[in-house]
């Protein structure tokens, strides 16, 4: 009974060392990264999609194209206004988005998300023509 003092400073120890992550870091959030479109995608003014879906649902889009293009050998993809595209990550959608570091990667690096896009596609089609 005379280890009442010890387990109290014990205790008061261990929730500061659990919580402390959570109060060193209050108020120190990062702020959302702005992708950088490039001149292409600017002049185009019209993406595949609506942009908030693009934000939201662009990988589950790619994995839609993968499957119907590789599966299915279907390669023209029509979007809800009847325009089409080719099912194509280096060819449609690096045609507009070819900086990948100021487009693809500042979001996933802030989202911790790690694609397999580039196992598989060249970064910039464009400088290995």
């Amino acid at each position: 009974m005379n280890d009442k003092g010890k387990i109290t400073t014990g205790l008061i120890i261990f929730v500061a060392i659990v919580t402390f992550p959570f109060w060193y870091n209050h108020g120190r959030a990062v702020a959302t990264p702005e992708p950088v479109l490039a001149p292409e995608a600017k002049a185009a003014k019209k993406c595949v999609r609506p942009i908030e879906f693009m934000k939201a649902e662009h990988m589950q889009l790619l994995d839609v194209w993968r499957d119907t293009v590789v599966r299915g050998g279907q390669r023209i993809y029509e979007n809800e206004e009847g325009m089409e595209f080719n099912m194509s990550l280096s060819s449609t959608c690096l045609e507009c988005h070819s900086n990948k570091a100021d487009f693809c990667d500042k979001c996933h690096d802030y989202a911790s998300a790690d694609p397999y896009c580039w196992d598989c596609h060249i970064e910039n089609p464009k400088e290995k023509k």
